[in-house]
């Protein structure tokens, strides 16, 4: 990826509806340019799709957390492959430090929050987790 990609994708995080056009004149280039590099960044994988983001308050109902993970000697393709078969685990970012993993957590009600930390607890390679509460998020 190059800087012009670079700004692109960022214009398309900020606004993945934007239209064409005004990502051009934005980016002072062509429509076509800008339409030849989405195209292309989808083919390679460097753009995955393009989705939605809700407003803090359409999910006041939900429960978000973050868990992290640490996982005993080199079982964390294993605790990986566990941790997808999870619906509430929204991503999982592998780390360094004390953590070896951080998990995102996102579910319906506290009763469903409790019964997947209690799950994932069981799984075969982790060896400590510490969760924390999601309580306000601010889009930057």
């Amino acid at each position: 990826m190059d800087d012009l990609d670079r700004r692109l994708v960022g214009l398309l995080r900020a606004n993945a509806r934007t239209p064409v056009a005004s990502l051009a004149k934005s980016l002072k280039v062509s429509r076509g340019t800008v339409q030849n590099r989405i195209d292309r960044m989808m083919a390679r994988g460097a753009i995955a799709g393009f989705t939605i983001r809700a407003r803090p308050e359409a999910d006041a109902g939900r429960v978000r957390a973050i868990m992290a993970i640490a996982v005993e000697g080199e079982r964390s393709g294993a605790v990986l492959r566990a941790l997808r078969r999870f619906p509430e685990v929204a991503a999982v970012h592998m780390t360094n430090g004390r953590w070896d993993m951080i998990a995102e957590l996102d579910t319906e009600s506290l009763a469903g929050f409790s019964g997947v930390l209690d799950s994932i607890r069981l799984i075969e390679g982790i060896s400590a987790t510490e969760t924390s509460l999601l309580l306000t998020t601010h889009r930057l």
